[in-house]
């Protein structure tokens, strides 16, 4: 749902008793009579008081507070492609036009998007957005807009006030080194650097303090983000205040984050610093901070955190080795008829899991199929997820909805350490094409001598290339893709498996939710890096194709004919009820109680492809006809789905039964899977063989090293 044109309706007025200001704000576009929306922009949630200093809580305000225009942006350069035409496939006479004033003493400033008629004693619960893009972006692009999360809220009837907001970023957001710790100790600041990190958190703090009188509920707020501000938010869950004092925040969600599991120090980070001064003929702070921000920018510097000593808990590194992430998910006995891949080599997980043309994602979505189909023949009993409210499946009354309902995906989840916040965490299946332009450059044999260089050993490199089938004479047409693999499980699918892994254990086996998103991207038909953002803020417009493949739809993929029990893949979460019904895999149903649904002809299909193929690698033709075009009914059925989950997760309820990974995507399934399932959609085994033994440092410094390319001149030949 693309953000309409600013509403003509009378500006809404918050008159804050604790803050002795009048919030002047906006009348959401999409906001309508029966279901109001109000947003409340550019508010200042803190200052700077200098540069390279921690930012001090906002608390005065004038009498009256224009909130109707977005706030200035942290400084940064203009790339010559949007994000959103990057990672989005937007043509760019489509993307609506934002230019931002940036300043960096007045970008921390928040935007707040509610319901209408909220007061004080309304305590809905608050989702925080935590923007990515490293050194670039903000929270007030349009694309991160909370409208339209809020007007599904208000349809499921379980109401969510989203806010967003901009931190520093960059040079200016995390920049130290000896000389800056000593300016800040001397002012009497504890820690140093990590200042875009302490912005995050006086946002936090804003909002325990004064959210309540916008209808939100302080002690029931949670963080979502994705990408590096993912990243983010698990520094705030690794950090020394979320374990020593009140948790500012009350759950987790974190989505393909870019992780950095090893942190300069701060003489590390000074080095660094040290070239960006020497270029600049500065030796004093004093002379730093003069200096024009336009000339920092300039520098190219592309700096995240540093670990001070102060800022993060002791031990937090372990969350990033495979000894601490070693302990297996806690799970309930598997199904007779799982298909695991106990006794098969790695290259048979690998085939299953192509990251590239959804080769692999197909693959095992025909084979999640068959498995389901099998079971819905074996097992007697199914449940269902309840519908979104207001929308009803003909074959069930409400009463009956509810008495099916499974009460672990229901009922309220509990953290006995409060320091310990409930986690949602999972990655899109082809992050990596984030890097595909600088991964495009490589070599088969710039690849190998790059590795051999990193890993200084013959051994280690042997095993990586062997296990993501790289060598020196892999061929031109193939190199990319397998470097892709390689880069997406260094810097994104492996470590955040680590992290479930480590906090799982960490919470008693308890209160992590582990999902997987390869549901294509609507413009691009990738499940690339961003692409769950499209369903999640649902703000950005379906392409004209979308429109197209839902006119031309197959008629026995989604028809309304009852079918027999014979003819039901009762149990599969990837096939839609036409009306919004998601069905477990719990069992069948049968008779006037089936859902009116048929998957055939895709079952059919994706198996007539592995038969075709022998088991073997996809070819180019085989790619582009696996690049699906993704039509308005699975762009809705995924949208609904992470929609109604993230916003039940705010609301304190499980999302979907902790044994189970829920999975979105390829071409609009939906549901939970077993372990089994969620190994085929990832390469585990092949974790378990290449990385784990190299550690967290190795991985990401050659995962980074690959990421970016060869060097000019160098490995490309």
């Amino acid at each position: 749902m693309p953000v309409p044109e600013p509403s003509k309706q009378p500006s809404p007025r918050l008159h804050h008793l604790t803050l002795s200001t009048t919030f002047c704000g906006l009348e959401h576009p999409l906001s309508t009579p029966d279901t109001p929306i109000h947003q409340y922009r550019g508010i200042k949630y803190a200052s700077v008081p200098a540069r390279f200093r921690q930012s001090q809580l906002c608390t005065s305000y004038p009498p009256i507070t224009d909130a109707t225009e977005h706030g200035p942006i942290c400084p940064q350069i203009q790339a010559a492609k949007s994000a959103e035409e990057m990672l989005f496939g937007i043509p760019q006479e489509e993307i609506p036009i934002q230019d931002f004033k940036q300043d960096e003493f007045e970008c921390l400033n928040l935007n707040i998007t509610c319901p209408g008629g909220l007061n004080s004693r309304s305590r809905m619960p608050v989702m925080l957005w935590v923007h990515g893009g490293g050194d670039r972006g903000s929270g007030s692009e349009w694309f991160y807009d909370g409208g339209a999360l809020v007007r599904k809220s208000l349809a499921y009837k379980k109401p969510v006030i989203v806010v967003t907001f901009n931190f520093r970023i960059g040079l200016l957001g995390f920049a130290t080194n000896p000389l800056i710790r000593d300016d800040n100790k001397a002012a009497g600041e504890e820690g140093t650097g990590n200042y875009g990190l302490r912005d995050q958190r006086r946002a936090m703090e804003w909002l325990h303090s004064y959210i309540g009188e916008f209808g939100g509920d302080p002690n029931n707020i949670t963080l979502f983000g994705a990408g590096s501000g993912g990243a983010d938010i698990v520094l705030h869950l690794l950090s020394r205040a979320n374990e020593e004092q009140q948790p500012l925040f009350h759950r987790a969600i974190v989505q393909s984050a870019i992780f950095e599991p090893i942190l300069p120090d701060v003489n590390s980070a000074g080095w660094h610093l040290s070239r960006v001064m020497s270029a600049l003929q500065i030796s004093t702070i004093e002379k730093f901070r003069s200096v024009d921000v336009e000339k920092l920018l300039g520098l190219g510097q592309t700096l995240r955190a540093v670990d001070d000593g102060v800022f993060l808990r002791n031990g937090w590194q372990n969350y990033f080795t495979h000894e601490s992430a070693s302990t297996p998910m806690v799970t309930t006995p598997t199904s007779p008829h799982g298909h695991g891949h106990n006794g098969h080599g790695h290259r048979h997980i690998e085939r299953t899991s192509r990251p590239l043309g959804l080769a692999g994602i197909m693959a095992t979505a025909a084979a999640t199929a068959m498995h389901l189909h099998h079971s819905a023949t074996s097992n007697s009993s199914n449940t269902f997820l309840h519908p979104p409210v207001g929308q009803q499946s003909r074959s069930r009354s409400r009463s009956a909805l509810r008495a099916l309902r499974s009460p672990s995906r229901n009922a309220l989840f509990r953290a006995p350490d409060q320091t310990k916040q409930p986690l949602i965490i999972g990655d899109c299946s082809s992050d990596s094409l984030l890097w595909s332009l600088p991964i495009s450059l490589w070599t088969a044999a710039g690849v190998a001598r790059r590795l051999k260089a990193i890993c200084q050993s013959v051994s280690k490199t042997s095993a990586i290339l062997r296990t993501y089938d790289i060598s020196s004479y892999t061929p031109d047409d193939e190199i990319m893709e397998r470097v892709l693999e390689l880069v997406n499980d260094a810097r994104v699918a492996w470590p955040t498996q680590c992290v479930a892994d480590s906090a799982k254990r960490e919470r008693g086996g308890r209160n992590v939710w582990r999902y997987v998103f390869d549901q294509e991207g609507p413009s691009r038909g990738m499940p690339h890096h961003a692409a769950d953002l499209m369903y999640l803020f649902d703000t950005v417009p379906l392409p004209e194709s979308a429109f197209a493949a839902s006119a031309d739809m197959d008629v026995d993929a989604y028809s309304d004919v009852s079918y027999d029990e014979g003819d039901l893949v009762a149990a599969s979460n990837a096939i839609p009820h036409p009306h919004g019904a998601d069905v477990e895999e719990h069992g069948a149903c049968s008779g006037a109680d089936a859902p009116n649904f048929s998957h055939s002809s895709f079952v059919e299909k994706c198996e007539q492809h592995l038969s075709s193929r022998g088991g073997g690698r996809s070819s180019p033709e085989e790619d582009e006809w696996l690049t699906a075009v993704v039509d308005e009914y699975s762009y809705a059925r995924v949208r609904d789905a992470m929609q109604e989950r993230w916003i039940s997760f705010a609301h304190g309820e499980a999302p979907w039964r902790e044994d189970k990974v829920f999975v979105f995507g390829p071409e609009g399934e939906t549901g939970e899977r077993s372990k089994e399932i969620f190994n085929g959609r990832r390469r585990k085994q092949m974790w378990k063989e290449a990385l784990e033994p190299l550690g967290a440092s190795l991985v990401q410094k050659f995962g980074v090293e690959l990421s970016r390319g060869p060097a000019l001149g160098a490995d490309r030949n």
